[in-house]
């Protein structure tokens, strides 16, 4: 996992309340163990059409979606099963982070886990956000503070451990790999006796 510490991007909006898993990435697509590839059907279903024909009203379909590494979510974003491949798919496509005012536990997790951050803000930020689709936003992962147009800022919760992980590039098995030494030694320390 590559190292996180500021994304700065124009925010891609998509209003629409509770949307869950199987809108993010559907579940015909969990065939595969690898992380590549999979943002070519994020939101396949609200994307494309039975045809497979883009549908141009779509917002990543637009040519103001281009570029864009945040994504602005209604209410309850990330909802329905647990699938660390929404957020692979999310990553793939070019979201580095999600912001709403809710965002589903186990999402979050397996975001937080995966290099996506997810931002839980007010709802008057939120409404900003939604009402001004594209704004230049700037997010500090150190310091847990979303910036929006204007200067003003807005502190996020974010788990320590979690944020020490992605400012430091590493997953869970990263951090234990850190504390071999210690490991080591208590292991040492205290010899197995059957």
């Amino acid at each position: 996992m590559q190292a996180i510490t500021r994304i700065q991007s124009r925010t891609i909006v998509l209003p629409t309340r509770d949307i869950d898993t199987d809108q993010i990435l559907p579940a015909r697509f969990l065939t595969t163990t690898s992380r590549e590839g999979l943002g070519a059907y994020l939101f396949n279903d609200l994307r494309f059409d039975a045809n497979g024909q883009a549908r141009p009203d779509f917002v990543l379909n637009q040519a103001a979606a281009d570029g864009c590494a945040v994504l602005v979510g209604g209410n309850n974003f990330g909802c329905g099963s647990s699938r660390e491949h929404a957020p692979w798919a999310l990553l793939d496509y070019g979201i580095r982070a999600v912001i709403s005012t809710e965002i589903a536990d186990i999402f979050r997790n397996n975001s937080l886990k995966n290099g996506l951050i997810p931002i839980i803000v007010d709802a008057s930020t939120h409404e900003f956000l939604l009402t001004n689709p594209g704004v230049e936003v700037e997010i500090d992962v150190v310091n847990s503070t979303l910036t929006l147009p204007g200067g003003t800022v807005v502190e996020f919760p974010i788990d320590g451990f979690a944020r020490y992980c992605l400012v430091e590039g590493i997953d869970q098995l990263g951090y234990l790999q850190q504390q071999m030494d210690d490991i080591q030694t208590f292991e040492e320390q205290r010899p197995w006796t059957p």
